[in-house]
């Protein structure tokens, strides 16, 4: 048992592609058709809004921290870039205001977060409401529509007639994060962090500092995923993103990102947003209601995060008895070079 729970931990990725891989052939045994390459293209797809909202996530839980104001987030980029588009602005214009956006209630979390060290689950609820409801002032309730077919032309543009190119985008960035956080120093500051605190600043990395990053790279990743929903979907309301935050923090558990920090990749996280976009395609095929959705994704954040919270008491437990183990050593050889004098 021990050894599995080992094998598990140190494959995490692995352990997430064989979850996908039994979940869509289990799906497959009871309905051929969900195997089918278009329908496997179109849950691919449909995964790039939330890889997007997994990647800035994961910066933050690998931090040590977390954020549930991504769905809200999303939510008003989407709806100022869909609005600026529409009234006749750039695209450049709309995604640059978006974005910034983003960025500034990223730095806003991030600031409360270290600066008032305001604990950061209640930060970033305080800041989900604050801007869930600047959406509803913003749109006055009324959806955004009557976006110009051009920008909505461009959730749609394919390579070689399959391969959608926000998701080639999309992968083409997990993996250069990827790199940067295994690879660059500096990468390598977010799990350090989010492993010891403590050994980080004794060590000199700028805790705060990266720990502000880490909420900013989150609130970017959500307004360029509202600048794609706004795209792919067409139109945006008061309500989008609602739900999302649930569904991306999920992802990054689910890819095996720990809620206690330290532990994690994007690619993970990538695999996880994909089980959990997924879901709703996966209940249709399985002649369930899409009403489940909700219900399932929170049963599977629960039992994974007990797994985790059993996974890391493991360690725990290994490494106490490890310098137990240690300590006994050497008293043991103490005792035989005084000659057995105590």
């Amino acid at each position: 048992m021990n050894k599995l729970i080992q094998a598990m931990t140190e494959t995490r990725e692995l352990f997430t592609v064989a979850f996908l891989v039994v979940l869509f052939l289990g799906t497959g045994l009871v309905n051929s058709s969900f195997l089918s390459p278009d329908n496997i293209l179109l849950c691919l797809n449909g995964s790039v809004i939330y890889i997007l909202l997994a990647i800035g996530v994961s910066f933050v839980i690998i931090a040590g921290d977390i954020d549930v104001s991504v769905g809200a987030t999303l939510g008003l980029t989407a709806a100022v870039c869909a609005s600026m588009i529409r009234d006749g602005s750039s695209l450049l214009a709309a995604s640059v205001s978006a974005l910034t956006i983003g960025a500034a209630i990223g730095l806003v979390n991030g600031l409360g977060v270290t600066k008032l060290r305001i604990p950061a689950i209640i930060m970033t609820l305080g800041v989900n409401g604050v801007v869930r409801g600047s959406i509803y002032v913003y749109t006055q309730g009324k959806w955004v529509e009557n976006l110009p077919a051009v920008f909505k032309s461009y959730g749609q543009i394919t390579l070689a007639g399959f391969v959608n190119l926000f998701l080639l985008f999309t992968v083409l960035l997990v993996t250069g994060i990827h790199l940067y956080l295994n690879k660059a120093n500096k990468g390598k500051y977010f799990a350090a962090i989010g492993d010891n605190v403590g050994g980080a600043t004794l060590i000199g990395i700028p805790v705060d500092r990266t720990r502000i990053i880490a909420f900013v790279l989150c609130g970017i990743f959500a307004a360029v995923a509202g600048i794609v929903f706004a795209s792919k979907i067409g139109f945006v309301t008061p309500t989008a993103g609602s739900g999302y935050e649930m569904k991306a923090i999920a992802a990054c558990v689910l890819g095996g990102v720990s809620l206690t920090g330290g532990v994690g990749s994007v690619v993970g996280a990538m695999l996880g947003a994909v089980i959990m976009s997924s879901i709703s395609r996966i209940l249709v095929f399985l002649q369930f209601s899409s009403n489940w959705d909700n219900t399932i994704t929170g049963i599977l954040l629960i039992i994974i995060v007990v797994a985790d919270a059993l996974i890391q008491k493991f360690f725990k437990e290994k490494a106490r008895r490890e310098r137990l183990a240690a300590r006994n050593l050497k008293i043991e050889s103490t005792f035989e070079e005084t000659g057995g004098e105590r």
